[in-house]
């Protein structure tokens, strides 16, 4: 199936946002940082801009950080992460790991990607199994998170010996049975774990996506388009197919939006599958719709490699375009550019007839 997981695919979960006191790099919002710090609004406050309010919050975080103030403490190096001084913010989570399940959850992630330290694939991998595995009260809103990234790291070899079954015993308990409040990467996640060749199951692989879906995961919902589609896990059923790949293609998944295109061409709808098609080949920047969509990258190639692919078809046969066999050529290519395997496929189909 092509909506698989394959090694070194998966966005790591980040510190719940609700818990990461991020407010405080907000001008708009400083003046509600937290319980620990007050900043009496005024009207010269108004008038600051925001790396003066900023100043003020750093200044005053610092000052209870001094005094012992945990939560300061926290939300010192937080703002110091969010704003990508990793040394330092590194030092603040250093004070106070062995208390604080947030902090120790930051300095994972830092070990784990080298930020303001080396990369440590161990110890980070030991920060999240220390949260992972605790009882405490203090670290139930980071469970999920946790578990996930445990898991993606049996399933990576990142820090600990690579295990598939580790990997979904961790995203069964980050998933929670589809607990909306649980992670939704990881119900993603088992959805392409279950469609892999070495561990495929389609009826589980629908299940998670279907899941992930009713909770939000864009990617999902991409996904349940094409099993829908292609019979995969569940009865096919074309009507759920194109109501699934046309929400998520006005959300944004760009692997949904090559896939509605294909739906378009199949069914005769030539200027709506040129007119989709080309709005695909403007895509360029995989890292940007990643960051802007929480998509994974080798989806998007895919779905902008589709649209390649189909835009010159429709050039190359004059269907819903003008013909132009000559600009269809420089589409095939960018297609394959984009994804060979897509390209390769598709261009099999055209040579039985088929497309």
């Amino acid at each position: 199936m092509e909506h698989r997981l394959e090694p070194q695919q998966l966005s790591k979960e980040s510190l719940p946002s609700a818990n990461k006191s991020s407010s405080l790099l907000s001008p708009k919002n400083a003046v509600k940082a937290s319980s620990s710090v007050h900043i009496v609004e005024s009207q010269d406050n108004n008038n600051e801009d925001g790396g003066d309010i900023l100043q003020k919050v750093e200044e005053l975080l610092q000052k209870k950080a001094e005094e012992g103030d945990g939560t300061a403490i926290f939300q010192l190096g937080q703002l110091y992460f969010d704003s990508e001084r990793y040394e330092d913010a590194l030092h603040y989570f250093e004070r106070i790991k062995e208390n604080d399940y947030q902090a120790q959850f930051q300095l994972g992630i830092m070990f784990y990607d080298g930020l303001g330290t080396k990369v440590d694939l161990k110890q980070g991998f030991q920060h999240m199994l220390n949260i992972a595995n605790s009882t405490e009260k203090l670290a139930s809103h980071l469970l999920p998170y946790a578990r996930y990234n445990v898991g993606r790291a049996y399933f990576e070899g990142f820090g600990v010996p690579q295990s598939d079954s580790e990997a979904e015993r961790w995203w069964l308990l980050a998933a929670d049975d589809g607990n909306p409040q649980a992670s939704v990467r990881a119900q993603t996640a088992l959805g392409m774990y279950y469609s892999r060749e070495d561990s495929l199951n389609l009826k589980k692989a629908f299940f998670w996506h279907s899941e992930a879906t009713g909770n939000g995961s864009l990617e999902s919902q991409g996904a349940m388009g094409v099993m829908y589609q292609t019979g995969q896990g569940i009865r096919r059923d074309a009507d759920s197919s194109f109501e699934c790949l046309k929400e998520a293609s006005e959300r944004g998944n760009v692997y949904a939006m090559g896939h509605l295109v294909a739906h378009y061409y199949r069914n005769k709808l030539y200027t709506k599958a040129a007119e989709l098609a080309l709005r695909l080949t403007l895509l360029e920047d995989v890292e940007e719709i990643k960051e802007a969509t929480d998509c994974l990258p080798v989806f998007i190639s895919k779905g902008i490699a589709m649209g390649h692919f189909y835009y010159a078809r429709c050039l190359h046969l004059g269907l819903g375009v003008r013909k132009d066999k000559e600009m269809a050529q420089t589409y095939y290519s960018k297609a394959f550019e984009f994804d060979g395997a897509v390209t390769q496929r598709l261009q099999n189909l055209v040579t039985h007839g088929e497309l």
